[in-house]
């Protein structure tokens, strides 16, 4: 065996966790290797059941579908975990773990393909996902060599099994919280001493294009309507400047729709940036209208059109007095809602409301 092509092919089997396709150089290296006329890496990613499973071929025999790679011809797809983990089976092995009925379906693709000798090894990372490494020619047997080389991928296999298991878990956790988090409508926006923008993610760069209240000028300058906002959030980034361990400073930037803003000293620099940030101005929006809400408001906590109204208004940072002027009722009439809201809600006052509603699943309401 070639040592600089066993090396290669561990060196493959390693990259492949992060090729496009997956593991498509170290496939074709080992069909190369083996003399194989077909290579396939089957196995079941995180949530998937064994009809959807995961399959993987050497590039000559393989036909790119939605992003997958299915089989034009290839050795059959295992169905039972039942081989021995970590050893080759030959064929004759592989067609007495069937039942009749399998080995017919098998035979009868192994006769469609040709196929007359294969070497099949299934390994199990420790979360108990199973992968099935096979090899397959039409013509002759395969060599010990060929089966010691797949003894000895085993070990490693599983190993980057288990890493590509952990990251795909990852990434599921990390596509949920992502979602949570663009429902929640939140971004950032870091900002220079002067207030030009160094850098946004893409929530805040929606809120710097859509928002009609945040805005960069033509110099890159963080703009803000009306003026007199303006003039506000910049004699707030001017006193983090001057004390960069000032308090963070809270301030709505609009009701209707909502949109509120954290502007915090940023406190760290990134090495991808060539200017530093003073300041970070968190940003939260909600592009759902107060009459979208209060009907969500009613239907969670069984509050009545006044009431949900109500509750929104003071949980938005309207005292009582501002609510019942702005909806049209006496300020007793209003604590007489208020009354009736905290006890439908749990609320134990206006700072618990408050919790109680932007806690609550419509912090991550559809928007779309």
């Amino acid at each position: 065996m070639d040592i600089d092509a066993e090396d290669r092919l561990v060196a493959a089997l390693f990259d492949g966790v992060a090729e496009t396709p997956l593991w498509k150089t170290f496939l074709e290296q080992l069909r190369s290797l083996t003399g194989a006329d077909f290579a396939t890496l089957i196995f079941n990613p995180p949530g998937r059941p064994m009809d959807d499973a995961l399959q993987l071929l050497s590039a000559e025999s393989a036909t790119a579908v939605s992003g997958r790679f299915i089989p034009t011809q290839a050795a059959p797809a295992p169905r039972m975990p039942s081989q021995a983990e970590g050893r080759p089976y030959a064929l004759p092995e592989l067609l007495e773990i069937y039942t009749p009925a399998e080995v017919d379906y098998y035979c009868e693709i192994l006769d469609r393909n040709k196929i007359s000798a294969i070497r099949q090894m299934r390994v199990r990372e420790k979360t108990g996902v199973d992968a099935w490494l096979t090899i397959a020619r039409q013509n002759a047997d395969f060599s010990e060599s060929d089966d010691a080389l797949l003894v000895r991928i085993a070990p490693l296999l599983r190993g980057v099994l288990q890493l590509y298991v952990a990251m795909e878990r990852e990434r599921f956790a990390a596509s949920l919280t992502a979602e949570a988090v663009r429902r929640l409508q939140f971004g950032w926006i870091s900002l220079g001493p002067d207030g030009h923008i160094i850098d946004c993610d893409q929530q805040g760069a929606l809120v710097l294009d859509n928002s009609q209240v945040l805005s960069r000028n033509s110099s890159g300058k963080l703009m803000a309507s009306p003026r007199k906002l303006e003039r506000e959030i910049y004699a707030a980034l001017e006193r983090i400047v001057q004390i960069p361990s000032s308090r963070p400073r809270a301030m709505t930037l609009n009701r209707e729709p909502w949109l509120d803003m954290l502007l915090v000293p940023a406190g760290r620099s990134t090495a991808t940036s060539r200017h530093e940030a003073c300041a970070i101005a968190y940003v939260h929006g909600d592009n759902w209208h107060a009459s979208d809400r209060h009907e969500q408001l009613g239907e969670l906590f069984g509050l009545s059109p006044r009431e949900s109204r109500l509750a929104l208004a003071i949980s938005r940072g309207m005292n009582l007095t501002e609510a019942a002027a702005e909806f049209g009722l006496t300020v007793t009439t209003a604590r007489t809602y208020s009354k009736s809201i905290y006890s439908k809600t749990g609320a134990r006052g206006l700072p618990d409301l408050v919790r109680i509603v932007m806690r609550s699943v419509l912090a991550i309401a559809p928007h779309d």
